[in-house]
């Protein structure tokens, strides 16, 4: 009774941080939007040229600068899901990966994983993990006893991909979803540096 009360304990104080994550993911989003004179695609933000994704804008946006990416990508994601079909969008994020590592990019991709046993996210991020692995793709996940609720990308230590969209079939098509693309290597490097010290 004691156990099932503690787990149900950690669970609740784990989403309550994933929430306060998520409210500042949007409070940021908002002041970029609130900073600029008017909502275009493209602008600029204190000197960093922005690009603003909403909803379907995210995946052509992401794909273009993978198969771009010379040096790296690093990507900390909360749920990667992939089903193996072709022409799903996250399974063509996923080829984009594999054929950048297959023309010498490094790539790695940091995964949520929780302590549930029957967690939807910890089955998803580990079937995406395996098909990662066989294209050579760097794969970890963080620790089980705090929720990584990010939505990063950083291609060549240059553009930052960060808001709301995870890499799920949902996100990338269908949902209202909102992001930007910074091209910032001070940025960049601070991100990296953000994700390269996540608990794992």
């Amino acid at each position: 009774m004691n156990h099932n009360t503690s787990a149900e304990k950690r669970r609740k104080n784990k989403l309550s941080a994933g929430h306060r994550l998520l409210f500042l993911a949007v409070c940021a989003a908002l002041c970029l939007m609130l900073a600029m004179p008017a909502l275009s695609t493209r602008d600029d933000c204190k000197g960093y040229p922005v690009t603003l994704l909403m909803d379907k804008d995210y995946f052509p946006s992401l794909s273009k600068k993978i198969q771009e990416a010379k040096k790296e990508i690093v990507i900390a994601i909360y749920l990667f899901k992939t089903n193996g079909f072709p022409a799903s969008y996250t399974d063509i994020i996923l080829d984009n990966l594999a054929k950048a590592r297959q023309r010498g990019v490094l790539v790695t991709v940091i995964l949520e994983k929780d302590d549930r046993t029957d967690s939807f996210v910890n089955d998803e991020n580990a079937a995406t993990a395996q098909r990662m692995k066989k294209a050579g793709i760097t794969v970890y996940f963080d620790n089980p006893g705090k929720m990584t609720h990010s939505k990063l990308a950083v291609i060549d230590k240059r553009f930052t991909f960060i808001g709301s969209h995870n890499l799920t079939q949902s996100a990338l098509k269908y949902n209202n979803e909102f992001s930007v693309m910074i091209d910032s290597t001070d940025i960049a490097k601070n991100t990296i540096s953000y994700i390269n010290n996540l608990p794992r």
